[in-house]
């Protein structure tokens, strides 16, 4: 249980919602900002304004997917007030508090260094990650049906990477009949998709590779996907980019050659938040819970 435990959610959008009835079931105290708009009602959640005071007592602060942006700036899909994470706010938590997201951009790492707070991307995380790419393939199959005339069954896809996404992404291309090329990097993972019945080629083979291609799937977050791969590819081909923005895809030449080519980031809090937001609550309160162990809290 997390009885006594004061954890202030800021901002995000609808895969919180799983997060505040996670929370409330084992006993937190839950304080609410930037959440003015939600009518759904939790009991024994409390709604602030966005101040420094709310913070003083803090054991954790959750903050989006994307802890901030480059300024400071906290996403609030919930609310028409503008938040933003200073150095106000940081100065007066608690050097216990944890400051969770998503993932974090130089900003928030900075302000965390120097305010020796703890920091924890939970997308870094490899459950998290793993759990997260169910839903990212499920996305990408949504996306590659929605822009293709063909069936996934009997339809020629690349995967770029098998890491956490990849992996699931190739395995359920593979699931509904594809034949499924898989491009990697070293040794192991060319052993690896060759025994579990993908076509391994090493990454900078790609473009002799992709000339009978009509879905590419790309997971890794550097410029892969190059104007000489792309002119390699058949016009009926369609990329669907999941890495990270700005992905690894050259999206300028894409579109100037014709062929469709789709950025698709954060797939899980767009097609299925609520399953994305589950993963994220049990993995915060088991960090949580952890964290109030060490500290001698636990029952």
């Amino acid at each position: 249980m997390l009885t006594g435990v004061q954890v202030v959610l800021a901002g995000g959008d609808a895969r919180q919602l799983e997060v505040v009835r996670r929370l409330t079931e084992l006993d937190a105290a839950v304080t609410l900002v930037g959440f003015d708009t939600l009518e759904t009602p939790f009991s024994g959640v409390v709604k602030a304004e966005w101040s420094p005071d709310i913070l003083r007592d803090a054991d954790a602060l959750l903050l989006p997917a994307v802890g901030t942006d480059d300024d400071g700036s906290i996403q609030a899909v919930f609310s028409d007030q503008e938040l933003k994470l200073t150095e106000a706010h940081l100065s007066v938590m608690p050097k216990t508090c944890a400051l969770y997201a998503g993932m974090a951009k130089p900003y928030l790492r900075k302000l965390c260094e120097k305010h020796h707070l703890k920091l924890v991307e939970l997308f870094e995380r490899d459950d998290v990650a793993i759990y997260n790419s169910i839903p990212t393939a499920e996305g990408a199959l949504m996306m590659a049906i929605q822009n293709t005339d063909i069936t996934i069954h009997s339809s020629s896809c690349i995967v770029l990477g098998l890491g956490r996404t990849g992996l699931t992404m190739a395995r359920t291309l593979q699931g509904l009949g594809a034949k499924v090329k898989a491009g990697v990097r070293r040794e192991e993972s060319f052993a690896r998709a060759f025994e579990m019945g993908f076509e391994p080629f090493y990454i900078p083979d790609l473009a002799r590779h992709a000339g009978n291609i009509d879905l590419l799937f790309n997971t890794i977050p550097t410029m892969i996907v190059t104007a000489q791969v792309i002119a390699e590819l058949p016009l009926r081909a369609v990329i669907i980019d999941l890495a990270s923005k700005p992905g690894g895809t050259d999206f300028r030449f894409a579109e100037k050659r014709g062929i469709k080519a789709l950025l698709a980031p954060g797939l899980p809090g767009i097609v299925a938040p609520k399953t994305a937001g589950r993963i994220i609550a049990n993995s915060l309160t088991q960090i949580i819970l952890e964290d109030k162990r060490q500290r001698g809290n636990a029952p």
